[in-house]
């Protein structure tokens, strides 16, 4: 039985300095940023290391976090500790992709850029949004949006957090009406669109002309799916995932859930923040999981290779 994932939180995590302890003190974190830079039409360290307003753009926040997410992960496997099994919550599916063997992190890197450029001009700024529900399960907030056109759920995070995603007005109205239906809060996010809904389609048709030219490799090992939260182990599945991804829910608590009932013993979240950390004490208690965004964060690899 398989007892490790590496997992990968999506976008929103990203903080001005991620990666630059892991840069300055790993030869294979280096070469992977250095990797982003040959592909990248922008400067990756500028918008990692320095503080600038760019990182929060979606069309360099998805390129700028799977390089850090990739950075961090070579030095782990340096260190000897490899997966079972992976999973990336949205964006992060595409490191849990390359950590898996599936993508090049070259096309990984290359691939997210696109797609953040994709889903960013989908939608015209601020005519979209999504929003946390807390506290309702997704019976009562399917009961609710039925009720409501162009609003949908967006992500399955964990059990009380779901996020809605729609047009503005609608997804606006939906969130008052689950607050009388009994919703402890709302929480408009901070993105620039309403992903993970069908306004998203035609940047999944885009995405799909990007990815024909991609070079996918054979998985060395499994990954889960956001679309059906099922293990992959077969790339000829990815692309037409890929494509579904964008304008499809996350199933991520059905993921997670998925991985445990598989043997997953230890989660080890990589990149910033704890919020899959978080997502999984609200999922199931007994799974531990140690989270690496730091370089000194590497001393909790003890926890697993003793």
């Amino acid at each position: 039985m398989s007892n490790i994932a590496f997992v990968y939180p999506g976008q929103g995590v990203q903080v001005v300095g991620m990666g630059k302890d892991f840069y300055d003190n790993s030869m294979v974190s280096r070469e992977i940023f250095q990797k982003a830079q040959n592909v990248l039409d922008f400067d990756i360290n500028k918008i990692c290391f320095l503080e600038n307003e760019e990182i929060n753009n979606t069309e360099y926040t998805q390129s700028a976090l799977v390089t850090t997410y990739l950075a961090i992960t070579a030095e782990i496997e340096q260190r000897g500790v490899f997966p079972d099994v992976t999973a990336g919550l949205s964006l992060g599916e595409y490191a849990a992709i390359s950590a898996a063997g599936g993508m090049s992190p070259e096309d990984a890197i290359r691939t997210v850029r696109k797609r953040g450029i994709f889903m960013n001009r989908a939608v015209p700024q601020g005519e979209g949004i999504m929003a946390a529900i807390m506290g309702l399960n997704a019976e009562e907030i399917d009961y609710v949006l039925s009720e409501i056109d162009g609003v949908s759920v967006a992500n399955y995070n964990c059990p009380g957090q779901i996020v809605i995603t729609g047009k503005k007005q609608p997804a606006q109205k939906a969130m008052k009406a689950l607050e009388k239906a009994g919703a402890k809060r709302t929480i408009e996010l901070n993105v620039s669109g309403p992903f993970h809904s069908e306004f998203l389609k035609k940047a999944g048709e885009q995405l799909g002309e990007i990815l024909e030219d991609i070079e996918f490799h054979p998985l060395k090992i499994p990954y889960v799916t956001n679309v059906n939260a099922k293990y992959i182990s077969d790339i000829h599945e990815t692309k037409e995932l890929l494509i579904k991804q964008v304008y499809s829910p996350v199933r991520w608590e059905q993921s997670m859930r998925n991985m445990i009932k598989n043997g997953i013993k230890t989660f080890v979240e990589i990149g910033p923040g704890k919020t899959i950390a978080g997502f999984l004490r609200k999922t199931d208690k007994t799974v531990n999981c140690i989270n690496i965004s730091k370089y000194e964060d590497l001393e909790k690899l003890e926890q697993i290779t003793q």
